[in-house]
């Protein structure tokens, strides 16, 4: 299971067409535009467990306008719309705070909904997902009511212990990667995975593992962000690829992505024991972050380990 830091996100630049040239001019741009094009193949074989964004809110302070209005904002949550919020705050340069303003009017989040009171701290870790996260889940509960805030935290292992305390009263986070954690926490480090590719089951696991440690998990969004694995387009292209099936039939390939990468189930070894890609080699760079898209851009590495809500990537 991975764990998200914040990093740049670069955006692949389009070649803009100012004359009327021939068919071999257009075809020209249109691969070159290709190589430095990132998208991702599809884990057909479903490597990776869910990790959809889900609300989480301390018992304590649960109630109904909080449920509806996170609950609410868990249903405008596409995994379109997420991409399009980290692509407004990470390509186009607009705060969290604006970004997360934005979306909330366009969907009608701040109304609706009425009956909270009180006050509540909305946790946003130390990237900016989930700082927009936070900020549209504050909005949408000071439109039901509630004085809500937000307040910058660092890495779950601070911010999940500050939940349980009180320090913190909501926070947008990830299904099957709290779940895990809270299952190493309750079972050990070596504990059998709760989290699965089934985000019933898994939202059940995390609902049994919360409730002791005074947490309630509300639905599910649509979205998620987890592990992907990118190649340009131009390589996509060339040899036939749209899933990460087709990439055992290809020899000479180099994976690259954090350190760790070698020794996790959900990055190079499960790639290995689920689709049975031999790599030639592995390259440490960062994960999901500028490092790995040069690389793929510049060819030195023909897979890369991204997340699935990158607003930078392209589309087959």
């Amino acid at each position: 299971m991975r764990a998200r830091s914040i990093m740049a996100l670069t955006a692949a630049l389009p070649l803009l067409l100012t004359g009327c040239g021939g068919s071999s001019d257009k075809q020209s741009v249109s691969t070159a535009d290709n190589s430095k094009v990132l998208v991702v193949l599809a884990d057909d074989l479903k490597l990776q467990t869910v990790d959809n964004i889900v609300p989480v809110i301390r018992t304590k302070v649960a109630s109904d306008p909080a449920k509806q209005a996170l609950e609410k904002v868990s249903d405008a949550l596409s995994v379109e719309a997420l991409i399009g919020l980290n692509k407004a705050v990470d390509i186009d340069r607009k705060t969290s705070a604006a970004a997360a303003a934005a979306f909330v009017k366009d969907k009608g989040l701040d109304s609706g909904v009425s009956g909270g009171s009180g006050k509540l701290v909305v946790g946003g870790a130390n990237f900016s997902e989930s700082q927009t996260l936070a900020n549209v889940y504050a909005l949408a509960l000071k439109g039901a009511g509630f004085d809500a805030t937000v307040k910058s935290v660092e890495s779950r292992e601070v911010y999940e212990p500050a939940l349980e305390k009180g320090d913190l009263d909501v926070f947008p986070e990830y299904l099957g990667t709290l779940t895990e954690f809270l299952n190493a926490k309750a079972n050990g480090a070596n504990a059998p995975a709760k989290a699965s590719n089934d985000l019933d089951a898994t939202l059940s696991a995390l609902t049994a593992l919360a409730g002791p440690r005074g947490l309630t998990a509300y639905k599910p969004a649509a979205a998620d962000d987890k592990n992907a694995f990118a190649v340009t387009k131009k390589f996509a292209l060339d040899n036939k690829l749209t899933k990460l099936s087709d990439l055992k039939a290809l020899k000479d390939l180099t994976l690259g992505g954090p350190a760790e990468c070698p020794k996790r189930p959900f990055c190079e070894v499960g790639l290995e024991k689920t689709y049975g890609i031999a790599f030639k080699g592995f390259k440490s760079l960062d994960a999901g972050g500028p490092l790995t898209k040069a690389a793929l851009k510049d060819g030195t590495i023909q897979v890369g380990l991204v997340f699935s809500s990158d607003g930078s990537l392209g589309s087959l």
